[in-house]
């Protein structure tokens, strides 16, 4: 069997990075339209999870164990699901559309999986699996 070659160099390549920092940059977009008042409040958690979404993503690639990677992306997962409670808060106090805010969550879910895979396809190089189930990353 050949050895499948990756194809990717940097953590921008990632296909779970381009989807998790389209979503920063959506929720970013979100956090512009909440009320004033949250500003120091929600608006701030938001964000930082947001970045922490997309940097513990980056953060894991540069680490050269892939147990470091994984638990860097357990991490990214932590702070998505985070964002995506912040949209229930969001939902249930009117802030915004619900129908904005649900699609919002639904994108954040495809992230969530995405995050899922990586972390399948990463488990599976380290054991070996010569044929490497076709995975979308």
């Amino acid at each position: 069997m050949e050895k499948r070659e990756i194809d990717f160099k940097t953590f921008e390549d990632l296909e779970v990075y381009k989807m998790a920092r389209e979503f920063r940059k959506n929720i970013y977009k979100l956090t512009k339209e909440l009320p004033e008042y949250e500003k120091y409040n929600l608006v701030n958690q938001m964000r930082r999870a947001a970045v922490s979404l997309t940097n513990c993503i980056a953060e894991g690639h540069g680490r050269y164990h892939y147990q470091e990677n994984i638990q860097f992306l357990r991490q990214s997962r932590g702070s998505l699901e985070e964002l995506i409670d912040d949209l229930n808060i969001c939902i249930n106090e009117n802030y915004i559309e619900v129908d904005y805010l649900n699609k919002l969550k639904e994108e954040g879910y495809k992230v969530l999986k995405k995050i899922n895979g990586y972390i399948r396809y990463l488990r599976k190089c380290k054991e070996g699996v010569e044929e490497l189930e076709e995975l979308t990353i």
